[in-house]
């Protein structure tokens, strides 16, 4: 977010913080030496790494975690304790988790469908957040964690690694600096191997998971093995597919590199499909996205394929940007080449990753936005671009959007995406 637009936003939030001041905390901080007390919400894949790398950093300390799976729960405090020599507290509902009074921060790898919910509750306890991406599961989402942790001045960090990298960071100064020439295009490539999930009968959750909280903000529909545990993210309910989910990373990264990380597109059309699987997923296994900033003059484009296929420039999952003087690859999470002229001779790369989650303990003692290298923007910014080419899949039309109302014109089906019928008690609110 630029300076003029957060000025912007915080004066029509009622706020009276400036951009990148310091942020209140309900805790006195000593400075570097002062633990970080952390809990760990959601256990089952991602959320391993999430322990990991917290409680294995110099003063920063796992004190909980929180899982609505009892044998997940229950198997990582064991690890836990075995492999640190202490217990932590646990939990099932993450609304106990932020009402521990000893937690300064939380950190979140539920499904998708939760992000938003958990971290708005997170920011109203007085809590720090570190969530995966995306950020939100749906465009409205990501505009109110914005709101939340601007009104209860918390650090909110989204899970886009690629940002904290020493060499990518390098890679897009010497974008500003021209490198290419002119960048007018950045692709965002996703070509994993996604086999089919097959059929899985609907059937009673068993006695182990809690699946009214596992739902949580979306609506009801019956337990089934092929949505618990990792293919909810093929169900529109739950997921986004694999634009919105390995995909963040790059459309987070082509926004970064291009520059327009503080607006979204104004036009976007999509196509795509199941082509291979007869099975239970709901999102297409191949989409082609397209994503014009009309007024800056600048496109994305974003692919996911899914399964056998050649690599693009070297690039399987990763970015590609394309200038008036040549080319830049990105690979990984900390590698970029580029290629310059009419004979591809190269040029000037680099190759150096960065450690996100230090970064995230960072501002939480600073209690400085600037310090952070994934600020609650990018969570709203690079999702909502993953969420735009779902939807212009979905209606099936290309779509004008606009940015500065964050609306499609003149498509009513389009923007009844942005949002979603939240359920009972776990409602995202227009008032946060």
């Amino acid at each position: 977010m630029s300076d003029l637009k957060r000025r912007s936003f915080l004066q029509s939030s009622g706020a009276t913080l400036a951009a990148g001041a310091l942020i209140g905390t309900s805790k006195a901080w000593a400075g570097a030496n002062d633990t970080i007390r952390v809990g760990c919400i959601g256990l089952h894949g991602r959320g391993q790494t999430h322990i990991k790398e917290h409680q294995e950093k110099e003063n920063v300390e796992v004190v909980a975690l929180c899982d609505v799976d009892n044998n997940v729960l229950t198997e990582r405090a064991s690890q836990f304790e075995e492999k640190y020599d202490k217990k932590p507290k646990t939990f099932n509902d993450m609304r106990e988790v932020f009402d521990q009074q000893d937690i300064d921060a939380v950190s979140v790898a539920t499904p998708n469908h939760w992000h938003a919910l958990a971290t708005i509750w997170a920011c109203q306890a007085g809590k720090d957040v570190y969530v995966e991406k995306p950020g939100c599961h749906n465009i409205y989402e990501g505009r109110k964690m914005i709101e939340a942790a601007y009104k209860y001045r918390r650090i909110v960090q989204h899970g886009v690694q690629l940002r904290s990298s020493a060499a990518l960071q390098e890679a897009v100064k010497l974008l500003r600096e021209g490198v290419i020439g002119d960048v007018y295009l950045a692709r965002g490539l996703c070509f994993r191997t996604r086999a089919s999930i097959g059929h899985k009968p609907s059937e009673w959750a068993p006695d182990y998971l809690n699946y009214n909280l596992w739902l949580g903000p979306a609506q009801w529909r019956p337990y089934s093995q092929n949505i618990v545990h990792y293919n909810w993210h093929w169900h529109w309910d739950f997921g986004n597919g694999d634009v919105g989910n390995q995909g963040v990373h790059e459309t987070d990264m082509c926004m970064w590199g291009l520059g327009v990380d503080n607006t979204l597109p104004d036009q976007v059309t999509a196509m795509g499909g199941k082509f291979l699987w007869d099975d239970d997923k709901e999102t297409p296994e191949l989409l082609s996205t397209l994503y014009k900033f009309t007024s800056l003059n600048k496109m994305i484009q974003f692919e996911t394929r899914p399964w056998r296929t050649n690599e693009e420039a070297g690039v399987g999952v990763g970015n590609i940007f394309y200038g008036k003087d040549g080319y830049m690859v990105v690979k990984g999470y900390g590698t970029f080449e580029t290629y310059l002229g009419p004979k591809n001779e190269p040029g000037p790369k680099g190759s150096e990753g960065g450690d996100h989650f230090a970064n995230f303990h960072k501002a939480v003692r600073s209690r400085n936005m600037s310090d952070q290298n994934g600020p609650v923007e990018t969570i709203h910014y690079s999702s909502a671009i993953a969420h735009m080419g779902n939807i212009a899949f979905r209606v099936k039309d290309r779509l004008e959007f606009d940015p500065q109302l964050e609306r499609f014109v003149n498509n009513d089906e389009a923007n009844t995406f942005l949002s979603r019928d939240y359920r009972g008690e776990f409602v995202v609110p227009e008032i946060v």
